[in-house]
């Protein structure tokens, strides 16, 4: 297996760790610490015999608030309430849709200009697949499609910047940020997560 993300487009790091209001692309750095409260989350992309895999978790650093724990299970919630309609047949939106439904029915934003995506031999590949939407839009979803699904979620405004170094992405309010993400496999039932 290789670390996929290690030079992508120039990314300088082997992994994308984003820490509290950053909401995708850190990159880790010896000068930063984590202290007790923050969450992290870690985004990490491999290739095995030519294919990609792409996976994030949002963890929580010692003790963390109430709400920073809410905003970490929603995340992870809306991904596997939207995957229950990645299913042949379905479209794509039918995912979009459900997730956006589950994380501003508690109260959070969905970001806006980054999603998810088809992903095979290369690490991004077509569909786009945005974490809103109106169901029943969007193309239908087919056997054998692979796809990383990812709710990335804030506190308040989805609403975001990139900094200086051209790759971290905050939230422009310093709202917290979780991800959540696994690449599935579309079949003739219940898709498959080839990244549990």
């Amino acid at each position: 297996m290789i670390a996929a993300e290690k030079g992508y487009c120039g990314f300088p790091a082997s992994v994308c760790t984003s820490v509290n209001e950053e909401v995708v692309h850190g990159i880790p750095s010896h000068d930063r610490i984590l202290n007790d409260g923050d969450i992290v989350s870690v985004d990490l992309v491999v290739e095995y015999e030519h294919y990609m895999a792409d996976s994030c978790r949002t963890f929580g650093v010692g003790t963390i608030s109430p709400q920073a724990q809410h905003l970490i299970d929603t995340a992870e919630t809306s991904f596997w309430e939207g995957i229950k309609f990645a299913r042949e047949g379905y479209r794509l939106q039918d995912i979009s849709h459900r997730i956006q439904e589950v994380v501003e029915g508690e109260g959070f934003g969905v970001i806006r200009d980054y999603t998810g995506h088809g992903i095979g031999s290369d690490m991004h590949e077509d569909p786009p697949i945005p974490n809103y939407g109106k169901a029943g839009k969007g193309p239908r979803l087919q056997r054998g499609m692979t796809l990383a699904i990812e709710p990335m979620i804030v506190e308040h405004s989805w609403e975001c910047d990139t900094l200086l170094n051209d790759w971290t992405v905050v939230t422009q309010d310093g709202g917290w940020a979780a991800h959540y993400e696994n690449t599935i496999l579309i079949t003739d039932g219940e898709p498959d997560i080839l990244t549990i």
